[in-house]
């Protein structure tokens, strides 16, 4: 089964942008995934394809227009999950980018300017609205981008090996453990002994020991869902910034 990526966006020529080259891009000539963009000026009903106007009470920016919004998204069916970039939304995760991986693929609509008219997702609720994360970007292509990444990466046969995409950070709630490679000793500083060891077990002790107490320092966040105890943030651990608009 191929999986079908759709972008509603005013800039489809940021697309397939850096998912055209690596795994992602040699997945494309596969065929193991496809992309088509849908351009939202195409659904304006005005000469001058107006797709946003000035927002309801005042204010700075433009609002993206629900009329034309809900053609666009109409356009692409209903076959496949439907998620709006937008802060307003709920951060993605790792878990939910594994099951939009497992399904027939995904169509993305792109925020840009102040955002969505929220009637939209009034009158389309199957839409889900996500979010990357807290950070500030000028639009949703970027973060389209990274979600598509996301899911390309763990479809089958684009990694080498299988456990690629099982190792890692937040597949089991917790960082990944620190990655050490040649040369043994570097700037005084040398790879860990146990890694050297050759006995799998205490590798794999050392590699579970580290993930938590990296998540514990770095992440309390993450720590406190993972074993349900409350942890006080290290200072500088982690910094959040206001979201806007992606």
């Amino acid at each position: 089964m191929t999986f079908a990526a759709t972008v509603i966006t005013l800039y489809p020529e940021m697309f397939p942008g850096p998912l055209g080259v690596s795994l992602a891009g040699r997945a494309l000539e596969r065929g193991d995934w496809n992309l088509q963009t849908v351009q939202l000026r195409d659904f304006a009903t005005d000469r001058h394809r107006t797709v946003d106007d000035t927002p309801a009470g005042g204010g700075a920016g433009m609002v993206l227009k629900a009329d034309v919004l809900a053609a666009a998204v109409d356009s692409v069916g209903s076959d496949r999950p439907v998620l709006a970039m937008t802060p307003r939304g709920r951060p993605l995760d790792q878990a939910r980018v594994r099951s939009l991986a497992a399904g027939p693929g995904v169509a993305i609509l792109c925020g840009r300017f102040e955002g969505f008219d929220e009637r939209l997702f009034e009158a389309r609720p199957h839409i889900e609205q996500v979010s990357l994360g807290d950070i500030v970007l000028s639009g949703g292509e970027p973060a389209a981008l990274a979600l598509l990444d996301a899911c390309i990466r763990l479809l089958p046969g684009v990694m080498g090996a299988p456990l690629s995409g099982a190792e890692e950070s937040f597949e089991d709630g917790l960082l990944e453990y620190p990655q050490f490679t040649r040369p043994q000793e570097w700037e005084g500083r040398t790879i860990p002994e146990v890694l050297r060891s050759g006995d799998h077990a205490k590798i794999a002790a050392w590699r579970k020991a580290r993930s938590e107490h990296d998540t514990r320092l770095r992440r309390p966040d993450l720590w406190e869902r993972h074993s349900g105890a409350r942890v006080q943030p290290a200072s500088g651990a982690r910094h959040e910034t206001k979201e806007t608009d992606q």
